[in-house]
């Protein structure tokens, strides 16, 4: 009767668990798709910056692409299940996946990486992670991680203003 009841229990809190982890990842994900507009700004060392947001297919996917940083580049965001995806198509050309995590303050969603098509030894490194960080309805910053071959990581700070 013991070991019933403790399966019981247990079901009950892996069950809520689980519940909370869908609806944290959906809540970071509708707040990713309020940026949805025109940004602009600067990066790590003062280049200028372009960055969109566009809410796609019926609202299943929110896309992002980022202008004048040497090669434009597109990072698509959705739902798989009750976890957060992205994945960055980017200029070295793989395309890492990365989920997402909510801060417990609900402004900051960090993306880390899973895995990646296209990765070869023959690139210089690929994105590890992203940190997106929501100050307020027209200001966010994006903190871009790039795990390079040697090991080394080199972050890339965008400091953002709605323009639209």
């Amino acid at each position: 009767m013991k070991s019933l009841r403790f399966a019981v229990y247990s079901f009950v809190l892996l069950t809520a668990v689980a519940a909370f982890a869908a609806s944290d990842s959906q809540q970071s994900f509708d707040n990713l798709k309020t940026l949805a507009g025109s940004w602009s700004g600067k990066g790590s060392e003062g280049q200028p910056i372009e960055v969109s947001y566009r809410a796609m297919s019926g609202g299943s996917a929110l896309m992002s692409e980022i202008h004048g940083h040497g090669e434009d580049m597109i990072t698509m965001f959705h739902m798989d299940g009750s976890r957060l995806l992205m994945t960055h198509y980017c200029g070295v050309g793989n395309q890492p996946r990365m989920t997402g995590t909510l801060s417990p303050d609900g402004k900051t969603v960090t993306f880390d990486f899973l895995d990646a098509t296209n990765l070869s030894p023959t690139q210089p490194g690929h994105m590890e992670r992203v940190v997106v960080t929501m100050i307020d309805a027209n200001h966010h910053t994006e903190d871009w991680e790039f795990s390079a071959k040697d090991g080394q990581k080199h972050h890339e700070l965008f400091d953002l203003q709605r323009k639209n």
